[in-house]
């Protein structure tokens, strides 16, 4: 029923885009009558009071408004559709785009001509038919049954090119597929199924038989050697003592009775040869001892340990230190610095002695002699440079040609030799005056020996 309130309806084909306002107040006042029934309320379009009882119904009013041409409800979403307004309701039962309810009751709400497509793919309760099996499932419930389907058709996981019904795959990826992972059976390893085979012919713990056919079986091939080294009696093996010389070799078996016979043999074999090991331990030594020799005419000699050396030097009368022996040059003279920490001859006592010697050296064939070249002794001050100067105590000699031990040396002369006591100073450095300074220090005191040689002979 269309009530009127004291005006007629303006134009309804005003160019408002479909909005029609005095429409709507019409149905606005409908709907509040329909929830009021007495008092005076206002329009909630206009906010003009209405007065219920100057409201009251008008058939041709009605009659007018229902014939009113519109246009679609939809029209901005595209519907091109106009008519009575009294025609709205059977064109919105067939308006594409009219949003209504899934019809499988999905809870999905959609515009009607979206209603095909959702009908065929998307919506979770359409009956949907599993082209490789045939059953019949829900949209959600063909969704978890993709993927899984026994009869479809698939490739093999293991990418070995096969394709068979997905219901087929697990037997053949357990014992046909030639990419399977198996393990080795002897060593326990995972080996692709068609490389296992070249495998076996490296694999460590493959059994192998003895090649001496002790009779021995299944012999890991990792342990073959220790077999044929420790456990097979028919290997053929070196006698023990074959570095010593004996070339004996027999069956492991047997070699036990040739030790037994030739004690005496082997044990002549193992003196030679424990003998000539001395002799080459003898040269090694000398060699290493050449090599470490000082070749640039000087040597500074620590003696450490300096207040015991000295009391050993107290009860030891003439109790001789010696210095590592150095070379004057490279292929030059090799001499020798030894000291008396409690003084020799006119020294003992009271002084510190200090003498030089020649030794016998590699290269005394190509030198000039006697020995000749001046000769410096030093005792070094070890104090701080930059508190006070040290002060070092030098002596300086030259050889006197005619003294024999500046001779060429016999090559039997060693440096332990009491002839060959070398040229020096029984009173180099007195013990009181050692305590003057800093020439013992952390109980060490340090001896410095240079010789002078002329530059046409280092040339």
């Amino acid at each position: 029923m269309i009530l009127q309130r004291g005006y007629r309806p303006g134009n309804l084909h005003g160019e408002d885009n479909g909005h029609f306002s005095t429409l709507d107040c019409i149905f606005t006042i409908t709907l509040c009558l329909s929830r009021y029934s007495e008092g005076v309320f206002k329009c909630p379009e206009d906010q003009l009071p209405l007065d219920y009882a100057k409201i009251y119904p008008d058939p041709e009013l009605e009659a007018l408004i229902l014939s009113l041409t519109i246009r679609c409800i939809h029209s901005e979403e595209g519907c091109r559709w106009t008519g009575q307004i009294k025609q709205l309701q059977v064109h919105l039962a067939c308006c594409p785009f009219n949003v209504i309810p899934c019809p499988n009751r999905c809870t999905i709400k959609l515009s009607r001509r979206d209603l095909a497509e959702h009908l065929q793919h998307d919506c979770p309760k359409r009956r949907v038919k599993c082209e490789y099996c045939g059953n019949d499932f829900t949209g959600e419930g063909y969704e978890n049954h993709q993927g899984i389907c026994p009869q479809e058709s698939v490739y093999c996981e293991n990418k070995c090119g096969a394709r068979m019904m997905r219901r087929l795959l697990s037997q053949h990826s357990l014992a046909d597929c030639p990419k399977r992972t198996q393990p080795c059976k002897f060593c326990g390893k995972e080996f692709v199924f068609d490389t296992i085979q070249n495998h076996q012919y490296q694999c460590p713990r493959y059994p192998v038989t003895c090649p001496n056919q002790c009779g021995m079986p299944n012999i890991a091939r990792e342990d073959l050697a220790n077999h044929l080294k420790d456990n097979c009696n028919t290997a053929m093996v070196l006698c023990p003592f074959k570095d010593a010389g004996c070339k004996h070799r027999c069956h492991k078996i047997a070699m036990a009775r040739h030790m037994e016979e030739n004690l005496k043999v082997h044990l002549n074999m193992m003196c030679s040869l424990v003998s000539r090991q001395r002799q080459d331990i003898l040269e090694l030594r000398r060699e290493v001892e050449e090599l470490s020799v000082g070749s640039d005419g000087v040597l500074i000699w620590k003696i450490a340990d300096y207040s015991r050396k000295m009391q050993e030097a107290k009860v030891r009368n003439n109790y001789e230190f010696f210095s590592p022996p150095f070379y004057t040059h490279r292929y030059g003279y090799k001499l020798q610095v030894s000291a008396f920490l409690n003084g020799n001859g006119s020294g003992e006592g009271t002084h510190l002695s200090v003498y030089i010697r020649v030794l016998p050296g590699e290269y005394d064939n190509l030198l000039e002699w006697p020995f000749a070249f001046k000769v410096t002794f030093s005792i070094l001050d070890q104090s701080d440079p930059s508190l006070s100067k040290p002060q070092h105590i030098t002596e300086t000699f030259t050889p006197d040609p005619n003294w024999k031990n500046f001779q060429k040396p016999a090559n039997s002369r060693n440096s332990m030799d009491e002839s060959t006591l070398g040229f020096g100073y029984p009173k180099f450095i007195s013990h009181e005056e050692i305590k003057k300074r800093n020439y013992v220090r952390d109980n060490s005191i340090f001896i410095r020996a240079s010789v002078e040689i002329p530059q046409k002979i280092l040339a």
